[in-house]
């Protein structure tokens, strides 16, 4: 994670952005922008949350491991949220390792800051009050797709949501980190991308993997997919009315 040069007072972070401006410029000296590299651990089951993350164009995914082995993916993050949401309720040791699945750029503030501004009750806390709903709904959604969906509907839902917080319908990903991010094996994430190639869906290659047929991704995902964005678009646009206001 290295120091980073942006234009602050143009925050890329969808979150930031529907805060009122002079909220924001206050906030400012608070947030520092920094890299986030892919594979980056932010935190793990246990750790005391020191900082949290507000993606710019960068995505964190939320896992649930059981003996620091098996994990499964219960939360992405992008630009619409913040990483590290546990200190909004209070508790500042994360229950979940949270790692970097897309590269690109953050705006980091400090746990202390962030307890702040939460005993201030303004305009930064009654916004992760709301986006605190949508991150827990997706929590549910996704538990019961890794559960109960096959690994070819759950890799299509997984792919549409990184290119929605990504902005790209091209992703860097491996296999390996795929079958980790659901809970699943490495032959069955491959029979899948072998699948979706042949049908014209993606194209994969070393690592680098382009989405060519959105809609034809879309029929492919579980239902999942619909609820999640629909959540994650109604906070979205109410993000934005209540900065007008």
């Amino acid at each position: 994670m290295l120091p980073l040069n942006l234009d602050v007072l143009s925050p890329g972070s969808r979150l930031l952005a529907s805060l009122p401006s002079d909220e924001y410029r206050r906030l400012l000296p608070r947030l520092k922008p920094i890299t986030l590299s892919f594979g980056d651990v932010l935190y793990e089951p246990g750790d005391t949350i020191s900082y949290v993350y507000f993606p710019n164009d960068s995505i964190v995914s939320l896992l649930s491991t059981l003996h620091g082995r098996t994990s499964v993916e219960i939360g992405m993050i992008g630009n619409e949220g913040m990483v590290g949401i546990s200190l909004l309720m209070g508790v500042d040791r994360s229950p979940t390792r949270a790692i970097v699945h897309a590269a690109g750029s953050a705006m980091r503030m400090t746990s202390i800051a962030v307890q702040e501004e939460v005993q201030r009750m303004g305009d930064l806390y009654h916004l992760l009050q709301r986006y605190t709903h949508s991150l827990l709904t997706q929590v549910c959604y996704l538990s019961t797709c890794n559960r109960f969906h096959a690994i070819d509907s759950r890799l299509a839902r997984w792919l549409l949501m990184s290119r929605d917080r990504s902005g790209s319908n091209e992703l860097r990903l491996t296999q390996e980190f795929m079958a980790e991010m659901l809970g699943g094996r490495r032959e069955g994430v491959n029979k899948a991308i072998g699948a979706m190639q042949r049908n014209g869906i993606i194209e994969y290659s070393r690592g680098q993997l382009k989405i060519l047929d959105s809609p034809a991704l879309q029929r492919a995902s579980c239902v999942c997919y619909g609820l999640i964005k629909t959540e994650y678009d109604s906070f979205s646009s109410k993000g934005q009315t209540w900065r007008q206001v």
